[in-house]
């Protein structure tokens, strides 16, 4: 350092001199004198002065061909690359709850937020009279049974005739489809829990006449079986399997789950090229719901044992060559710059593997690699 501003100073004091002695003699002057011996002694002092100068310069610029970087060591890795793509949540367990009877909503068990299990009673619907009808025609069926039987034993005993067993048979057979089939349409009129999940908000209240609706009458959400959906470029149809692992992330979370695929298309959609895929993802504390916009990272490459450096730091020349800058001759803080061409493999996130032209334990330079070049000295 004290040896630069040496020089710097020195060159100072040279131009200083030029300018005064221009000043005493100006060149102008000397050459309208057409004094030769004078004109000489100009040039070879003014030629000193200059040889002076680019010397300094020298000096100078050999202390620019110096660069302070920041290195990494680089180092055996597993790399995996991710097809990252954007799905939506949902869940098959996710319906309207309709009335399959039309009627007087007699009774309703439900609520927003109530946690309902399959088959649960939700409501009834005024029967009109059904109830009634099932014990009449259950009364006519035991009738029927009564009289086959008693005409069974009698036929048994070859006393009747075959036309009365049957006849006796048929009544009670008709009996008991009377029976059941009242009784079907009777079930209709309770409104049951069809899974068991979370009832998400009712929209009936009781005593409303209620029928089949868009609207329906409440919603009923199962979060414990939720998977996400979406669509993968045909590319990729060898790449992707059942049970293929999936990093789903929820950014309005904050939040990522391991998910697995699940479902695999069949069909290609001609429009995009693209097959819908179906990713499994737990939900242990409730916090997915459908429609959410999940962004899934799927594997579809692994190296256990390959060399990455970080993106930013390839570069490229006129040729069309990649390359880093690795760094030589290292002693302690300091090294030689050298270009190292590289092969460059797949890149994910920040950083790309390189399949050949460096190897494990090579110090590369990371920070400041835009400033460097070949047979620069570093410093670190």
């Amino acid at each position: 350092m004290s040896k630069k501003i040496f020089l710097i100073a020195s060159v100072s004091l040279v131009l200083f001199a030029c300018g005064k002695n221009e000043n005493s003699t100006n060149i102008d002057d000397l050459i309208a004198s057409k004094n030769v011996k004078e004109l000489q002694a100009k040039k070879a002092l003014i030629q000193g002065d200059l040889t002076k100068i680019d010397e300094a310069l020298a000096i100078l610029d050999v202390k620019t061909e110096e660069a302070l970087v920041s290195v990494q060591t680089v180092k055996d890795t597993v790399f995996s690359h991710y097809l990252e793509i954007q799905g939506s949540i949902d869940t098959k367990e996710n319906i309207l709850v309709q009335p399959e009877y039309q009627g007087t909503l007699v009774s309703l068990n439900a609520k927003a937020g109530q946690r309902v299990s399959k088959g649960q009673i939700l409501g009834r619907i005024d029967d009109a009279g059904l109830s009634q009808q099932v014990a009449s025609l259950e009364n006519q069926y035991a009738l029927a049974k009564t009289t086959f039987e008693r005409q069974k034993n009698l036929w048994n005993q070859k006393i009747g005739s075959e036309i009365q067993y049957l006849q006796a048979q048929t009544q009670m057979i008709s009996a008991q489809r009377g029976v059941a089939q009242i009784k079907a349409q009777l079930a209709k009129t309770i409104i049951r829990a069809p899974f068991t999940g979370t009832i998400d908000e009712v929209f009936v209240e009781k005593g409303q006449v209620v029928a089949p609706s868009a609207q329906g009458l409440m919603r009923i959400v199962n979060l414990s079986n939720m998977y996400v959906s979406t669509s993968v470029p045909e590319t990729y149809i060898g790449k992707l399997k059942v049970g293929t692992e999936v990093d789903v992330v929820l950014s309005s979370l904050g939040k990522t789950y391991k998910g697995k695929v699940r479902q695999i298309g069949n069909f290609v959609n001609p429009n995009n090229r693209s097959f819908g895929i179906e990713v499994s993802v737990p939900n242990p504390e409730n916090l997915l719901r459908p429609n959410q916009v999940a962004n899934l990272k799927i594997i579809d490459y692994v190296s256990k044992d390959a060399v990455v450096v970080p993106t930013n730091v390839i570069q490229e020349d006129g040729q069309k060559n990649n390359y880093v800058f690795v760094v030589t001759n290292s002693n302690g803080k300091t090294g030689i710059a050298k270009k190292v061409i590289v092969k460059l493999g797949q890149s994910s996130g920040n950083v790309t593997e390189i399949l050949s032209g460096l190897s494990s334990e090579v110090i590369i330079v990371t920070e400041g690699a835009n400033a460097v070049s070949e047979g620069m000295k570093l410093n670190f």
